[in-house]
Parts: C-alpha cells; structure tokens; sequence
C-alpha cells in the first residue's frame, strides 16, 4: 500500500522541474522581446527619454525593448493595458504624474488602481517644470511676481496645457504655498499656453523645460524658477522655486512599473538594467540635453518617491477643484 508520505514525496519530486523551469525563466529574462507601455503620443517627453534608454537597453540585452503607444482618454487606455497585462517583466509601464498621481484624483472612476494594480522598478528621470513670463511683463523674477499678485489679487492669469494636467497643478501648489490669488485659463496643450504667454494674453505659464528650451534661448520667453528642489544644470542661472517658498518641489517625472504579482527577481533585474543603460556616458549626455535629470533608483526607492507624489498631487487637484468624470 502506498502511504501519503509516498504519494507526497512523488508529487514533490515531480514538481521539482517546473519549479526550476520557472526559476530559470526569471533569471533568464529576457527570452523574448519586451514591451514598454507609453499611454501618451510618439514625440512627448515621455516617448523620447523612453526611447533612448530601451535602445540602450536592447544593445545591452540583446532583445527587442520596444515602446508602443497606447493613447487615450488622458493616458487612462494604456495604463489599463498595462495594469491587465501577464505580470511576468515582458510588459511594462511608463507612468508620468498624470496617469500614475493625478488621474487617480482627478476622475471619478478610473479602470486601473495606480498602487495596487503595479509594483515599482525605476524612477527613471525628473523634468523640472518652469515658471515663465512675457519677457515685458512687469515682473522679472518669483519675488516681483509674489509681491504684483499680492498686491492686486486675481489680476493675474496663468495659463496651463489644460485643466487637471501637470502644469495646472504644480502652478496651483506655487500659489498656495506663495500665498497667491491668480486666474488659471487652461488651454489645449502645452504649445499654445506658451503661445498665449509669448503673446501678453497671460502673464505667466508653467511648462516643461525641454519644451522651452527654444522659445528661452530666442529670449521670447522669461524663465522665472524651475519647479524642482534645486536648480536645473539646463539652467543654472535660474532659481529653483524652494529658495523662495522653502520645501518647494514639483517636478515631472517618469518611472518604470510592472503589473501586480510580477516576480520580484525579475523586478530586480529590470531595475538593475535600467541603471546600467542610464550609466551609458552617450545616453547620458542625450537624455541631459533633453532637460532630464537621470535617477534610476531601486524598486524601494520608486515605491516611496510614488507614494509622496500621491500624497503632492492629490492635494495639488483639491486646491485647484479640477474634476473629470
């Protein structure tokens, strides 16, 4: 008679080659080509940092790093994509704060929970986002600002790339951490709030920087700060927010998520190619002249960094009211 310590050995040792099927399978990610979910349009920020460290990490692996846009309703469709997605490291995220800190506030229902539906791997980058002005405004610098919007309040507009985006909340913790009372006017992306700054129809804007580094070299628009805690090496003439409202910091970002349940091997090693592309001196130098400032942190320091921006942006969507249904 076969006892059940028999009958559990057996099965036990008939287990043993899938389990180390399955531990080679993590450890010889990749085995085939992987995709990285970018929910916004070819050409953004996103898609060209993106971009630069897939090619980088593709010649380093030797498989295909592809990024697909899946755009839509506010990058909603392709975070989703990617939420639903097998969590085995072959498809990924890109997320920004819209999808991944703002959305979450910002709409009523959302197909995807941006923590519990993904797990970190990297934050790869920061954008510092700048204040600008119609070089013939009044004011040249954040304290002259302060002190005009002080003293006239709600006599000065800003403009953003639209309602609830990046550039409309990081402008509204400015002006309740300033202490400020100014009109937002929210326009249909970001080239033409730039348009209406270049033109006097606002006063002052919020932008991405690798965006304006154009308009700011021809002089056709003031850089008053940039958003982030220090100052930018793209502008290091410019001051950065937090040396006139202490503690200030609200950049754009990108970091690199898996879906939920992905093996944490396999988060491990991702992570780890992401910082050998980015130590890259060619992809370096590409991606700072971009604006970028590289991070590549680990797994536990994206996880951390994210959940602060949520806390940031969460209370950046009440102050400005915005909603989306």
């Amino acid at each position: 008679m076969i006892t059940r310590r028999a009958l559990a050995a057996v099965a036990c040792a008939a287990a043993l080659p899938w389990a180390a099927m399955a531990q080679q399978a993590t450890t010889d990610w990749p085995t085939r080509p992987v995709m990285l979910v970018n929910p916004f349009a070819a050409g953004s920020a996103v898609d060209v940092v993106a971009r630069l460290i897939a090619n980088k990490m593709t010649q380093n692996l030797g498989q295909a790093i592809n990024v697909d846009n899946r755009t839509g309703a506010s990058g909603n469709i392709g975070t989703d994509y990617a939420a639903r997605s097998k969590p085995d490291g072959y498809t990924l995220l890109l997320g920004s704060p819209g999808t991944m800190a703002i959305n979450p506030f910002l709409f009523a229902k959302l197909p995807y929970d941006a923590e519990k539906d993904f797990v970190a791997i990297s934050q790869l980058v920061s954008f510092p986002q700048v204040v600008v002005a119609n070089p013939n405004a009044p004011f040249k610098t954040i304290p002259e600002l302060i002190a005009a919007a002080k003293a006239r309040p709600d006599s000065l507009s800003h403009g953003s790339s639209g309602q609830g985006t990046t550039s409309h909340l990081v402008m509204e913790l400015v002006k309740a951490d300033a202490g400020l009372k100014m009109v937002h006017v929210p326009y249909r992306g970001g080239a033409p709030a730039m348009q209406a700054v270049m033109a006097g129809e606002i006063q002052v804007g919020v932008e991405g920087l690798p965006s304006l580094v154009g308009n700011l070299k021809a002089g056709k628009l003031k850089a008053l700060a940039v958003t982030s805690s220090k100052r930018s090496p793209e502008l290091p003439d410019v001051p950065a927010m937090s040396e006139f409202v202490p503690g200030f910091d609200a950049s754009a970002w990108i970091v690199l998520m898996a879906p939920a349940g992905t093996p944490a091997e396999v988060v491990a090693k991702i992570s780890a190619e992401v910082q050998r592309a980015v130590s890259d001196p060619g992809v370096r130098a590409q991606l700072e002249a971009q604006g970028a400032t590289i991070v590549a942190s680990t797994p536990a320091q994206t996880a951390a960094f994210h959940k602060a921006e949520l806390k940031k942006f969460q209370r950046a969507v009440q102050l400005s009211g915005a909603k989306q249904e």
